[in-house]
């Protein structure tokens, strides 16, 4: 079968004339079909999804109750562009009680739909061709995706156990750091659990000014925090002079799907985001940001989801442990990294955590998300479907049963 005339158009950030004829498997594909061939192969034993990175509740009643109210509402009908008053208003008392960060909502605040779509337009703000994005590895890619897109490049910046999972900012190369336009961050991290210090960005702003860096911080995980309280970067003096903050309602108000964030810092950055966004949607709907007015306003429940993800994560520890991993409970996130087994006794050997992953799929049904970026570690996710905390504790007792058969080598 000859190719359509429009195989030749492609740009060349998505592959060009090859899009479509790779024969790379993403290693999320890799996870799906290794799930189906486990459910396929042992239809009778539940598949232990440890993989999921999305919450597993809905959002609270009272803000379903108040999205019902204002979807029938004919002044929610129409474009929200850059957002509402009302929700950026709240985005900014949600800022002062939690991390004492005064904002302006006109000039320092700006919604987005959903913190992937932030990151994915930042770099239009400051990337041309030849200029360098700062990245922590493993971590989301969405920036540095978007950052090859418009001719830049990624540095990697490697998250390793002996820099406690913290990025080495003086081993980046000064002509790396003279290309460099962003520094992004992820803190409370995703995928290793590691929170940051004040310390930590107190380096972080004296190196974004003395190298004329903007810095993001994607604080997506940030109310998921289970090591002393959740901190703002914007909370340190000098923070808002160098970058911005992306806020999500996700993780921390199971409002998974809503797709529903923020921006908010530098009043210039904040508006060249704006900009950016005006030109390419136009505002997550009304009814949505108002429902996240009344969430926003409620302090109980990021409370609520993060005592339940931090009892899941202290079981899952403790389960993993018995069975000779090398874990501890996580400065925050719903995700738990540790190292991958290097194979199991009397069995096949683990060159990578990828191949540690598809085993513990196919043999075991139990699923894991490897990360081999900086080492071979897997990831753990405690936002498995439970209905309540005795199905908590069978699903750890049966993780338990299971990897305990196979004697895992590490």
């Amino acid at each position: 079968m000859s190719d359509p005339y429009f195989q030749q158009l492609f740009a060349d950030r998505i592959g060009g004339p090859n899009y479509g004829k790779g024969s790379e498997i993403y290693k999320f594909e890799k996870i799906k079909r290794a799930k189906r061939k486990a459910l396929q192969d042992y239809p009778n034993r539940t598949l232990l999804d440890f993989g999921i990175g999305e919450n597993d509740a809905m959002a609270d009643d009272a803000v379903r109750q108040r999205m019902a109210l204002e979807i029938n509402r004919p002044e929610n009908r129409g474009y929200a562009d850059n957002g509402i008053a009302e929700f950026k208003q709240a985005v900014a008392r949600f800022m002062q009680r939690h991390f004492g960060v005064e904002l302006d909502p006109v000039k320092e605040v700006n919604h987005c739909i959903g913190s992937k779509t932030a990151l994915a337009m930042l770099p239009a703000c400051f990337i041309n061709p030849g200029d360098i994005t700062l990245m922590t590895v493993p971590g989301y890619p969405v920036a540095g995706t978007h950052t090859r897109y418009f001719g830049g490049t990624v540095y990697r910046l490697p998250l390793a156990p002996e820099n406690d999972f913290l990025p080495d900012l003086n081993a980046i190369p000064d002509d790396i750091a003279r290309q460099a336009k962003l520094l992004v961050l992820n803190y409370p991290n995703s995928p290793t659990g590691r929170v940051a210090t004040r310390e930590f960005y107190q380096q972080v702003i004296e190196f974004a000014k003395a190298k004329q860096i903007v810095v993001v911080q994607d604080a997506a995980h940030i109310m998921l925090t289970f090591s002393g309280e959740p901190l703002s970067f914007l909370s340190v003096p000098g923070a808002r002079d160098v970058g911005v903050e992306v806020h999500s309602l996700s993780k921390g108000f199971n409002m998974i799907g809503w797709r529903l964030g923020w921006v908010c810092g530098h009043e210039r950055l904040v508006q060249a985001f704006s900009d950016v966004k005006d030109n390419c949607d136009s505002g997550q709907f009304i009814a949505i940001q108002k429902a996240s007015v009344t969430a926003l306003d409620d302090d109980s429940i990021p409370v609520r989801v993060q005592a339940k993800y931090r009892r899941r994560m202290e079981k899952l520890v403790a389960a993993l442990s018995a069975c000779g991993f090398q874990c501890r409970m996580p400065g925050g996130s719903y995700f738990l990294y540790t190292p991958a087994p290097r194979g199991v006794e009397s069995g096949p050997e683990f060159a990578t955590a990828e191949a540690a992953s598809q085993y513990l799929i196919t043999e075991k049904s139990i699923v894991t998300v490897p990360w081999d970026d900086a080492g071979a570690f897997l990831r753990f996710s405690v936002t498995y479907v439970a209905d309540d905390e005795a199905a908590e504790d069978a699903l750890m007792a049966e993780t338990i049963s299971r990897l305990q058969q196979i004697k895992l080598v590490f």
